[in-house]
Parts: C-alpha cells; structure tokens; sequence
C-alpha cells in the first residue's frame, strides 16, 4: 500500500474527526479544518522507498508544490526525503524544513539569474528548462567546474493524459527541450558535448490523469536519449536520470490504485536497463504521497433546498478545493458525514449538494452525492486532500486559511494532535491585504505622495 493499510485509515481520519471535534478544534468557533495523518504519510515514505530498492542509486524528492507547509516538509526530510523545489518561496522554505543544499532539486520554467546564481553558488541540483537558460549559465559558470548536478528538461512529447492542464509532454507543452521538433535532438547533442557539466537529464510526462504506460514512454524516451549523448560522445557523461513523478491517486475509493510498486514493474517492463544502476535516479512525487492521507473537515452551516435539490452549506469551498470547484469531472472528492460529536452519520440517503462559502453559484464541492441526510451543526469531511487543499489556498472572498493539524493515533485508538499551521484571523486578512498602506491612493490622487 502507498500509505498504509486502507482500513487503520479509514479508522485513524475517523478517530481524528472525533478528537477534533471534542478538543474544540473543529466545531463553532473553528468551523474548517485540514487534518493530516503522520503515519500515513510515513508509510507513503516507506512504500515508496521499497518499491525503487535494487542497483541503482536512488534519491527521492517531495514535490514541495504539493503541501509548501514547513512542518510538513521537516518531517519528509527526517524520514529521509530530498525536496524539489519550483520557486524562491518553495526554496525557502525547504531550506527552513532543514533540507541541506545537496538534498534539493531546482526545476522552474522561470528561473531568474539570481535564483541561478544562488542555485550554482550552493552546489543546488538544477534542471535547466531551455537552451537560453542553458546560456545564463554558461555566463554565470565563466568556465569553472559546476558544484552541483546541472541538467536538462525534455518534453518527450508522447501525448496527454485525461487532464491537459496535468499533462506536460504534450507536442506544445511549455515545459523543457521539445524532442520531437525538427532539429532538437541534435541540438541537445550538441549541448551536450559543450558542456563537461551538464550531466542530467529530467522528463515529466505529467501528473492526474496520466496512466501509467504514458508516463513510462517519457521516461524511456529520456533513458534512451541519455544512451545515444552518452555513446556518441564516447564518455559516460550522464550519470543521472530524474524521472519526475506523477503517479496517479485513486480519489473514487479507500485504495491505492495505483501503487509505487506498479509504477516501478511498468518501468521495469518499459525501461529494462533503467534500474541497472549506471545512472542515479531522481523523483519527484508529490501528491500521492500525501493525498490521501489528508481530510478537511467543516461544519455544516445551514441546511436548505432549491428546485427539489437538497443544499448542505459548509466553509469548505474553493478556497480550500479550488481544482474540485472549477474542475469537479477532474477532481472529485470523496465526502463523509458525521453528526455534530464527529460521529459518522448512518440511516436512509438522501440526494445533497455540498456547498462552500465563496459567493458563486459553483462554489460546490460535491452535486447530487448520496449521502445520510445532512443538518445544521453536522460535519462534513473532504477526504484524500493531503496534497494542495492545505497550502494553495485561493483567497477569493478574502477568507482565512484554515488550521491545519498533524495527528497520529496509537492502538487503542488515542489521537495525539500537532499544530502544523495557525489559522489565519481576520486581521491577519486585512493586513495582508495592504493595511499598512491604506492612505496610499488618497495621498497619490492629492500629490501628497513623493
């Protein structure tokens, strides 16, 4: 299993929505939640690590874009994780998650020369994202020896999974070296054979929604671009083959589906010599290694109904699901129902849409689910939202972001609770939202402004 057995989940989300509930954590004075189970993502951790176990050299990275919490990250690199990084901010953070400079990968489509220059300057592992990016950095080296790993992102354009905006090996994707252009793959040579430091290449085929046979294609289609540089330049300069992430989560059901071993057997079958062990290999999972083991939990508001629909109006909207909101066919989330102790709800269905606070007709995240019927002061739970729901928050309406809290839970069933991230108050919204600067347009439109 990916993390951990389905059932001491499923009974684990159960127990922590009951704690929550009872320690005033979640309930009127704290109407939305995020919970995240710790032992489930340590099993993600460990399932991940056992599925690669072979010859090869292996670092695995967590895709920081994923929960850019700092506590979430720490506990990743204490159990061993690298991070991958996409930004200054996702950087920093990293960094404060106590991730040393030799345990990160850099991967941006947008790096500016400073982030280049810090990258280069600290022995960061960089994927470069084009051939101009590739030049900043012949300046920037001025011929001395690069500290770190430097390598090169291919788009092997082997098409899209059932999301687009999740697929990024499509013919026009913005990302890396298209492979498939008239011209590229000599020009990748070529780079190649230049450049003594460039010694990686990186290829995503995508994330949500792509299966796993697409996702092998591009990797094997970096393996055996790597060969070919490699034999004709008559040197093993690529050691090492980051491979991206993108597995899969199973969000219709309590399962892994697919699982890291899967995904390791269609590699093996797909890419027989990738595991070898003459090159390292790099990944970048993210969401499936939190997704599901994360819940949000809200409390109903108000129960009501329109044109014969039953409406159940919660805290938990876009704001917090955005994707789900705006892409519901993409993204559905499973929903549980609990009574007002954060007891699960039992007896006859009825047919409700769940609703969120945004002030927009499709602020839902759930329509016509079947579900025991739902009132005022229940709790309603958005389950496998470990990954994203918790940090990209959409601030639409100016809505705080929720707490959110780590928990485990021993044999007997106890909940022990971590406080991951204070939820935001309404001041910290108005400051955020230029407090400081109020005065500024008055003082402008009057000249008082220098």
């Amino acid at each position: 299993m990916t993390s951990g057995s389905p059932h001491r989940r499923a009974r684990a989300r159960e127990a922590a929505l009951a704690r929550a509930v009872e320690d005033g954590l979640l309930g009127p004075s704290a109407p939305l939640v995020g919970l995240l189970d710790v032992d489930g993502v340590l099993a993600a951790v460990q399932a991940l690590n056992e599925a690669f176990e072979g010859p090869a050299e292996v670092r695995h990275t967590f895709a920081a874009k994923a929960c850019g919490l700092v506590p979430v990250l720490r506990l990743l690199a204490e159990a061993g994780m690298g991070c991958e990084v996409a930004s200054p901010g996702e950087l920093e953070q990293a960094l404060a998650a106590g991730f040393t400079h030799d345990r990160l990968v850099f991967d941006s489509p947008a790096k500016t020369v400073g982030e280049l220059e810090f990258a280069l300057a600290h022995g960061i592992a960089i994927n470069l994202d084009n051939f101009q990016e590739m030049a900043r950095v012949d300046r920037l080296l001025a011929g001395r020896e690069a500290r770190g790993p430097i390598g090169l992102r291919v788009n092997p354009q082997v098409g899209s999974g059932a999301i687009g905006a999740m697929s990024t090996a499509t013919a026009t994707s913005k990302f890396g070296v298209a492979l498939r252009d008239e011209g590229a793959v000599d020009a990748v040579i070529e780079a190649f054979a230049g450049r003594p430091w460039l010694n990686r290449l990186h290829a995503h085929v995508g994330s949500q929604g792509c299966p796993l046979p697409l996702i092998a294609q591009g990797v094997r289609a970096a393996y055996e671009l790597a060969e070919r540089i490699n034999a004709e330049l008559g040197r093993a300069q690529i050691t090492g083959l980051d491979i991206g992430g993108g597995l899969p989560v199973n969000f219709g059901g309590e399962h892994d589906r697919p699982t890291y071993a899967d995904y390791v057997a269609e590699l093996r079958s797909a890419v027989p010599g990738l595991f070898d062990g003459r090159y390292a290999l790099i990944t970048e999972f993210g969401r499936s290694l939190l997704a599901k083991s994360g819940t949000i939990g809200s409390v109903v508001e108000y129960t009501k109904s329109a044109g014969g629909r039953r409406i159940a109006v919660t805290h938990a909207g876009a704001q917090v699901a955005t994707r789900t909101v705006f892409m519901p066919d993409a993204w559905p989330l499973r929903v549980g129902v609990f009574d007002a102790a954060g007891r699960p709800k039992q007896g006859p269905a009825e047919v409700v849409d769940i609703a969120g606070p945004c002030c927009f007709a499709g602020d839902l995240t759930a329509t016509g689910r079947e579900l025991p019927a739902v009132e005022p002061g229940d709790v309603v739970a958005l389950y496998d939202t470990g990954a994203y729901y918790f940090s990209s928050h959409f601030s639409y309406n100016s809505l705080p972001r929720p707490a959110v809290y780590g928990y485990r839970t021993d044999a007997d069933g106890r909940v022990a609770f971590a406080l991951v991230r204070e939820a935001q108050s309404v001041r910290g919204v108005v400051e955020e939202s230029g407090l400081a600067q109020a005065d500024a347009l008055v003082e402008l439109g009057s000249g008082g402004a220098v």
